[in-house]
């Protein structure tokens, strides 16, 4: 069984090169002891009004169904 943690990075190696499209990046910063997964978006998400509803209604929701254990998915400051 691969970690929690190697899980999570895989659904966002599949979900990257989609928002790299836009222009945009995403990148793994940690997961704590509630399960709650913290990103970075980069690139053209930076400052776009719609990087948060990218982040839940997609980020969050696509890694919440391959990854049921996490709770939250939150953008690092």
């Amino acid at each position: 069984m691969s970690s929690l943690q190697e899980r999570v990075q895989k659904v966002i190696d599949l979900i990257r090169p989609q928002i790299q499209g836009d222009g945009g990046d995403v990148e793994l910063v940690s997961i704590d002891d509630n399960n709650v997964v913290t990103v970075r978006l980069k690139g053209a998400c930076v400052g776009c009004p719609m990087s948060q509803m990218t982040l839940k209604a997609g980020i969050e929701r696509i890694i919440k169904q391959q990854v049921p254990e996490v709770t939250s998915v939150e953008a690092a400051n």
